[in-house]
């Protein structure tokens, strides 16, 4: 009797070592009795399949925290390197109209490096990498006009013909650069209109940047009568070129005869100023000049028709 009595708590402390509480379920049915064979084969084989699977998990738990981990470092990489890249930009004086776009395309570089690298801890991210490619493809057939509108925007950001604030002729269409984006250029007229302008217009059409450089050159057309002094004409537009205090000195500005036509002679006057100040002398000098013409007894012609009647014998 002691001796089946050791072998059965023997036993019975063995079966604990390898089953927990909820193990003990496995050898007993319903009613606390040993299971039968069969049930006791299927409740053994479900048993096993959930340690299994719990191992399993248990074993992933390392890889687990790495991906979190490089998820977490990604986010907090790509915001540094973002701002260490716009610091570098400001420093050499790049359009601040690039700054977003760089900004924005490294970060999602940088996010979907650290995602991926993730996902391969788990997954083969190669086939991934396939549907996305295939996806992107159709995707981009059918959105033709707007790739190329993005395209688009990409090449005014690194090509910068112009910046914000510029004031460009585009197709037809005057005004300042109010805001450069990935599929359209707001433009607002002089008039305050604002106008949206396709990338892809942009791009295959004639830019013409009035802000480029730091001085513009206007040229002034005035009229005088063939009867009128043509020498006091030239100096009397030069004296108020040369009162204007928005008209730069150097290149002087110049007067010369344009054109001969029916009603008079055409003077071109050609003064140089600042390109935010382009519309304040131009206007400027059409008023003065009319005044001082005026005062200087010079006229300024207007198309007129004479009739000679030629009378028969």
């Amino acid at each position: 009797m002691n001796l089946r009595f050791s072998l059965l708590s023997a036993a019975e402390s063995t079966v604990d070592k390898i089953f927990d509480a909820n193990a003990g379920d496995v050898l007993l049915d319903e009613n606390g009795q040993f299971a039968d064979p069969s049930t006791l084969v299927d409740n053994v084989t479900t048993w096993w399949e959930k340690l299994d699977l719990v191992n399993k998990i248990i074993d992933k738990i390392p890889s687990l925290i790495i991906a979190v981990i490089l998820i977490f470092a990604g986010l907090f990489l790509s915001r540094i390197v973002s701002k260490l890249l716009v610091k570098a930009m400001k420093a050499k004086n790049v359009d601040p109209s690039v700054y977003n776009f760089i900004k924005r395309t490294v970060s999602v570089l940088i996010k979907g490096a650290f995602i991926l690298s993730a996902l391969s801890m788990f997954f083969n991210i190669g086939s991934l990498v396939t549907a996305v490619g295939a996806a992107g493809v159709a995707a981009s057939l059918g959105l033709q006009d707007s790739v190329a509108q993005f395209a688009s925007g990409i090449q005014i950001l690194l090509n910068h013909p112009f910046k914000n604030g510029d004031f460009v002729e585009v197709n037809g269409i005057q005004g300042n650069v109010a805001d450069i984006r990935f599929m359209n250029t707001v433009i607002t007229t002089v008039d305050n209109k604002r106008i949206i302008v396709p990338n892809s217009h942009i791009t295959t059409n004639h830019i013409i940047n009035y802000s480029a450089e730091n001085i513009r050159r206007i040229d002034l057309i005035y009229s005088i009568g063939y009867g009128d002094d043509m020498a006091k004409a030239k100096n009397v537009i030069l004296n108020v070129a040369e009162c204007n205090e928005l008209i730069i000195k150097d290149p002087a500005p110049q007067v010369f005869v344009d054109s001969h036509e029916s009603s008079g002679i055409n003077l071109v006057a050609k003064v140089w100023c600042k390109g935010t100040d382009y519309w304040d002398v131009y206007y400027q000098m059409q008023e003065t000049v009319k005044l001082a013409f005026d005062k200087n007894g010079i006229s300024i012609p207007y198309n007129q028709l004479d009739v000679h009647v030629k009378t028969g014998k």
